[in-house]
């Protein structure tokens, strides 16, 4: 539950493991979804040694990874403008080099490594998952968390959490692609409305990013 509530809500990452989903195939938005997950891990880890913390106490610094995040979506985002009157079916050439699969990933972990909403989680969370206590789970849901605060309490101070955490991002990225597959095969006109979609989200977020990198910054 804790890993579903944090991976489903719309957001940058599920726009990228859309537009590759319908574009490129389940493989590519499986992939994709793998590098916003490894992002994660990189953050566990990291806050496990106290870097995130150190990202917080300078401003400049979370600035410039906002403000480049933010160009990343925006770069993005023209991306899938262009890929508008693609099918989800893989090129021949992408299929023989597997170089569109690859760049889901690479997509996904950039975006996902800049998002200062993932920081901010890692910050706020972090190591206290392991810490014994209470944690509110859907309370951290991004947009309606406090709607749905006091809604499911569990005890922390254990590695099934963390097993479970990241157990619930794979199955959102393993079954979240293959659903849009699905309906992209059953509905013609579907792919270029999810890849639509996804360009004005990643805009919608880029956009919005390069105005708190600026400011920060200035």
């Amino acid at each position: 539950m804790f890993g579903l509530a944090l991976a489903a809500p719309p957001g940058p990452m599920n726009a990228v493991i859309a537009e590759e989903s319908v574009v490129h195939g389940w493989s590519s938005g499986f992939r994709a979804g793998l590098g916003a997950m490894s992002a994660d891990a990189v953050f566990f880890v990291l806050s496990l040694v106290g870097v995130v913390a150190f990202v917080d106490q300078f401003p400049t610094v979370r600035g410039v990874m906002v403000g480049v995040g933010g160009l990343l979506m925006l770069y993005f985002a023209y991306g899938a403008a262009r890929e508008l009157g693609e099918t989800f079916e893989p090129s021949d050439e992408a299929a023989a080099d597997g170089g569109e699969t690859g760049a889901g990933f690479r997509k996904a972990f950039l975006l996902a490594i800049t998002n200062p909403y993932q920081i901010l989680f890692w910050l706020t969370i972090g190591v206290a998952l392991l810490e014994s206590g209470r944690f509110d789970v859907l309370a951290q849901t991004p947009y309606v968390g406090g709607d749905l605060a006091g809604a499911l309490v569990v005890e922390k101070g254990s590695p099934a959490l963390i097993a479970g955490f990241f157990g619930g991002i794979l199955m959102w990225i393993t079954g979240f692609p293959a659903a849009l597959v699905t309906a992209e095969r059953r509905v013609e006109a579907f792919a270029p409305a999810v890849t639509a979609l996804s360009a004005l989200v990643l805009a919608g977020f880029g956009v919005l990013f390069l105005a708190d990198a600026a400011g920060t910054l200035l």
